[in-house]
């Protein structure tokens, strides 16, 4: 018989053996109540269609052989590949950066080192050596990441992001010495080159980590001291209406004016000036983190409190545990913005006031006409604050 006849023939069979054994498993269904009475079933159906089913597994299992078979004959006539060859190709491309990647730090480093040597004739030798120094320590790091990237994939990702930053900075250290070694765009003694300026770094270091420690402490000691005065009437004011009613208005009235303006008067009023400046950046800090917390607590859904309130919940619970947690984000904002106040408040009472940290530094360096000095304080701002 051919294939065909005897396929609708075994299925012909097929769907008469299901209508004929329908009203036997109906029967058998309602009489096997047990949990072995559903095993006879299926061991019936299997046992009548495996002669049935036999030969059609048999021809599909034989069409799928004989077809993987004439794929590869295909793909090796064509010289094609398997998908998994090209992934192993992919990856293995990837397992080290591309050349231009890898010299791009380098021979940036070399131009920038290059145009120092052309300009740099009336500098001083000491701040050329230092110079020379520091380019030779970016080639020598440049050229131990080269090497260490084909053997570590992290170090490789994170090579493959920071790269153009890293040469974009080098060559800016380039066009600063064309602007002021080279055209003299900038006047001097104002504005010194990049050699000057990490000469003025290294020699006068201890000083300078003395005074940033001074800043850290003072800037610590005020940001904290305003983060909990902020929190404890940013809570208050958001939660009470009558604690509202009288703080809203004063913060309306002080929380405009800069803490840098209280100045005159916190030096007068403070017995040091290290309190005085503390007391101001706490001041800068109070104002956006009261306003933002108290913004949040106030705009709070209405349906948290009411769910908490039927579950039980008493007031330190609300407050705690529903209302504080809503008003996280607006919190979070406040904390960013009274940063940035603080260090600006922390600068200006050190210039004024304070006899340490980065401020006073600034302002000592600015009498004396050092500005490399002054310039290498902010390079420290930058890098630390």
């Amino acid at each position: 018989m051919p294939v065909n006849r005897q396929f609708s023939a075994q299925t012909d069979g097929t769907s008469a053996f299901a209508r004929v054994a329908s009203p036997f498993a109906r029967e058998r269904r309602k009489e096997t109540v047990g949990p072995s009475g559903w095993g006879l079933l299926p061991e019936l159906v299997t046992s009548v269609l495996s002669p049935l089913t036999k030969g059609r597994r048999n021809k599909l299992a034989s069409d799928e052989y004989y077809q993987a078979v004439n794929q590869a004959d295909t793909q090796l006539s064509f010289g094609q590949t398997r998908p998994e060859n090209h992934g192993a190709h992919r990856l293995e491309s990837r397992s080290t950066l591309p050349w231009p990647m890898q010299l791009a730090v380098p021979l940036a480093a070399l131009i920038t080192f290059g145009i120092h040597l052309l300009l740099s004739k009336t500098a001083l030798p000491l701040e050329t050596h230092s110079y020379t120094l520091l380019f030779w320590e970016i080639l020598g790091v440049s050229t131990l990441l080269a090497i260490a990237q084909r053997f570590w994939s992290p170090l490789r990702r994170w090579m493959r992001h920071m790269w153009p930053i890293f040469t974009a900075a080098i060559l800016l250290l380039a066009v600063w010495d064309m602007v002021t070694l080279g055209f003299r765009l900038l006047p001097l003694p104002y504005f010194p080159g990049p050699a000057a300026v990490l000469r003025s770094l290294i020699s006068d270091r201890a000083l300078l980590l003395d005074s940033t420690l001074h800043s850290l402490v003072l800037l610590l000691s005020g940001y904290t001291l305003g983060v909990i005065v902020g929190l404890v009437s940013g809570v208050c004011i958001g939660w009470w209406s009558s604690v509202r009613y009288w703080g809203m208005p004063l913060l309306k009235v002080v929380g405009p004016i800069p803490a840098t303006a209280w100045i005159p008067l916190a030096m007068v009023v403070s017995p040091s000036a290290i309190i005085s400046a503390a007391g101001l950046v706490a001041l800068a800090v109070w104002f956006p983190v009261t306003m933002l917390t108290a913004s949040g607590i106030s705009n709070t859904r209405a349906s948290y409190l009411d769910v908490a309130r039927t579950l039980g919940a008493g007031r330190a619970y609300l407050i705690f545990r529903v209302a504080i947690p809503a008003a996280v984000p607006n919190i979070f904002i406040g904390l960013f913005v009274g940063l940035g106040a603080s260090f600006l408040t922390l600068v200006v009472a050190e210039s004024v006031g304070v006899k340490s940290g980065l401020g006073w530094y600034i302002s000592w360096a600015q009498g004396w006409a050092e500005y490399g000095k002054v310039f290498a304080a902010l390079i420290i701002m930058a890098a630390f604050f």
